[in-house]
Parts: C-alpha cells; structure tokens; sequence
C-alpha cells in the first residue's frame, strides 16, 4: 500500500527581500484508497503544502521529512516525484504553446510508465477518458491550455490524473472557477479514480462545496501554517457552519 508520510514540515519563501516560514511543522500521512480534505482560510499554508511537494523551486524545505513508500521525496527532481507516484492537479494550469494536449498526454504517459503506450489502445484509452469528462474530442489537437476556459482548464488536469495513475494525487483547489455543472463533471472524474482503490488523494480547498461530490474520509484544517484540527467528513460540516475563525484566532493552533 502507497504511503506518503510528512513528518514536521517546514517551508519558507523569499518574499520583499526577507525570508518568510509558511508551513510551521506540518505532520499528515496519506495512504493509497484514502482522499483527505485540506481547508483553511486564504494565506494558510495550504497551496504551500501542495507545490512543496510536488518540488517547487520557489518553496525551500528547512525542515522536516517526506517520503513515499520509505523513500526520501526531497531528495527527488520534479520528475522523479512524478515517475515514483506523485501527481499535482495545479489551481491555476499553465498554458504550454505549440505543445498539443494529445502530445503532451502521451509524452507524460511514456515518461511515468518507462515505454510509450500502444498507440492504438492509447487513443482509445484517451477518447474514451475525455468522454467521461464531457470533453470535445478536438481538444487533443489544442495546444496545452491555450484558450481554454477555467472549466476546461481543469477538466485537463483531471484528465491527466486519469491516465497516468498516480499512487498520490495533490488535488489543489480544482473546484475554483467552476460552475455547478464542471464541478459536478470534474468530481465525477475524481471519484472514478478514488473507486479504484488504488490512489490516495489530498483535496484542497476553501469550501465545503466539492465535499458533497467527493466524500473525505478525513478532513484536516489548515491555520498558521499547521494542521489545526483533524476529524472526519463531520468536520466539514462543522466549517460550513462556524466558519474558521476559531481556528485563526491568536496564532494559535490545537
């Protein structure tokens, strides 16, 4: 069973010319089959979390441990995060000119699963996958990203999370931007990859909105920098209702 492990994580960030601590001693693990909410207010620490693990040149580690399977994740390039398991559906996708979306897929298929797919059960594999995500079939042909709406945007990722099969998918805020129908879409795409058994998935997000999608089995809440409270799908609820404010008063974290 994958495991990724974060034992008292530390993150900064140069910001106006000084050094800044986002993450402050974050401790979560998160194992194959399981989907973990993250939530918290703006300035949390929460996208921090998500971009250190996937290797963000921006983010510097200054303590703390992460692993997956027992090995070592910070002492791994970007691609190999990728290659050993680890995937980030990003909140603001990238646009990648004169790269297509069909190129794109199978040259990040071939890179994760060490030989290219068959070219034939791979173009059905991918039509197959877009039809699920109610994706026009003439997106493969666009280059990655290029004009697409925020609804498409995030369809694509989910697309990627499909066919490459992550044994960690880092969900980051994919319910932004979208409306009632590309949120519906777009969890339905999730949970056929939570129904497999074979992933675990850490959701981020502000709001309770894409919970009632896609269930948590645990729910955490980011303040100043930690996880301030841990429980089950109950706590979202207990968010919808109170808001975070007993979590970010004072600095303090429980």
């Amino acid at each position: 069973m994958a495991t990724l492990e974060i034992r008292d994580l530390h993150v900064s960030v140069e910001a106006d010319n000084a050094t800044k601590e986002i993450l402050k001693g974050v401790d979560l693990t998160v194992r194959q089959g399981e989907t973990h909410a993250i939530m918290g207010p703006n300035g949390s620490g929460k996208s921090t979390l998500a971009y250190s693990l996937a290797g963000h040149p921006k983010y510097t580690i200054t303590s703390g441990t992460v692993t997956l399977d027992g090995e070592n994740v910070l002492d791994m390039t970007v691609d190999e995060r990728a290659r050993a398991g680890l995937f980030l559906a990003m909140q603001y996708p990238v646009e990648i000119p004169g790269v297509s979306v069909s190129n794109f897929l199978r040259t990040s298929a071939t890179a994760i699963r060490g030989e290219a797919p068959k070219l034939r059960t791979w173009v059905k594999e991918v039509k197959e996958t877009m039809t699920g995500l109610q994706m026009d079939p003439a997106f493969a042909e666009r280059n990655v990203n290029e004009g697409f709406s925020g609804g498409e945007k995030k369809r694509h990722e989910i697309l990627q999370l499909e066919l490459l099969k992550p044994k960690i998918a880092i969900l980051d805020e994919t319910d932004s931007g979208l409306d009632v129908d590309a949120l519906r879409v777009v969890s339905e795409g999730v949970n056929r990859v939570r129904e497999t058994g074979e992933v675990g998935t850490l959701l981020i997000t502000h709001y309770t909105r894409i919970l009632r999608y896609i269930k948590p089995d645990f729910v955490h809440v980011f303040a100043h920098g930690r996880i301030a409270a841990s429980g089950g799908a109950e706590l979202a609820d207990k968010l919808e209702n109170e808001g975070y404010e007993v979590y970010t008063k004072g600095g303090a974290s429980a």
